[in-house]
């Protein structure tokens, strides 16, 4: 029998995270790499092995007996390594989570909330990172991701932590003559589907100030000038519930329109769970449920 060599771990996940999948498109999302990229390591990996592991047909994957006989013990060997390194590291691996997370969801939805989950979970140690600073590049080693995208562009086994649905909001102290639809100030955040032209659209009412209304590149920004009196930001409940229930904002118009995207939490494979990741998980989406 020829002996081969071990094979390189960017290799392995792929091919294992393209088996859970049956796609090289979700396992890419999963993998934080590109389809091609994904798809070069398996064909890499069969190279190496001198089998297929995959059947490759038009819109699908389906495992060969060969990969069917390869996945379970890669597994096994994924979840050894987790065990091993958790005993040589100590108990801390288990009790830290980096989390990556959305900005303006950690600013108004998670921060408020962690003193409930430290009381619950006291030996948690959460680390958040954001795509605005993350200087100690502690981002690629996320346990969890928190992200506010369409579905279509998180992988399958992403939880979705809630429909969205987008209305204007201001400050109660916003005079009345500056809440004007035609006159008033208006804030968006850049690149969502929730525009005010979608919100009025969606009235049977066009919309002609397109031009006019002030982006942002995070909702941090837009809710925050919406705090302090500037003008109309067009939100959802997730990023301003707890602010229309305190009274900081108020919404000087009913309607409300869906939203394509919602937040997503993409999990971790089942090898690279922790302590952490689990009850983080299940704490969040009761939190969530808690307050639809």
């Amino acid at each position: 029998m020829k002996t081969v060599g071990l094979p390189p771990l960017a290799w392995l996940r792929a091919f294992e995270a393209t088996a859970r999948h049956l796609s090289f498109t979700r396992a890419s999302q999963e993998l934080n790499l590109t389809q091609s990229a994904v798809s070069q390591h398996v064909r890499s990996l069969e190279t190496l092995l001198g089998c297929s592991l995959f059947v490759r047909k038009t819109r699908a994957l389906e495992l060969t007996l060969e990969g069917e006989t390869y996945l379970p013990s890669l597994r096994e060997a994924f979840d050894l390594i987790t065990r091993s390194t958790q005993l040589v590291t100590g108990s801390d691996l288990g009790r830290n989570l980096t989390l990556q997370c959305n900005l303006a969801f950690s600013v108004y939805w998670l921060a408020p909330r962690l003193r409930r989950l430290y009381e619950e979970f006291p030996w948690l140690t959460l680390n958040i990172v954001t795509s605005i600073w993350d200087t100690e590049k502690r981002a690629a080693d996320a346990s969890l991701e928190i992200r506010f995208a369409r579905p279509e562009d998180m992988p399958t086994a992403a939880i979705r932590l809630a429909e969205e649905k987008c209305y204007p909001v201001c400050s109660p102290g916003l005079p009345e003559e500056e809440r004007s639809l035609e006159s008033g100030r208006l804030f968006d955040c850049a690149g969502i589907t929730g525009s005010w032209s979608g919100w009025m659209n969606s009235q049977g009412r066009s919309f002609a100030r397109e031009a006019e209304v002030n982006l942002a590149s995070t909702y941090v920004i837009a809710i925050s000038a919406a705090l302090n009196g500037a003008g109309l930001v067009l939100a959802h409940d997730t990023l301003v519930g707890d602010l229309l229930r305190s009274g900081d904002l108020v919404r000087p118009f009913e309607h409300q329109a869906p939203l394509s995207e919602a937040y997503f939490v993409r999990t971790p494979p089942p090898y690279a769970e922790t302590p952490a990741s689990k009850v983080f998980l299940d704490w969040i989406q009761k939190e969530r449920a808690s307050a639809r």
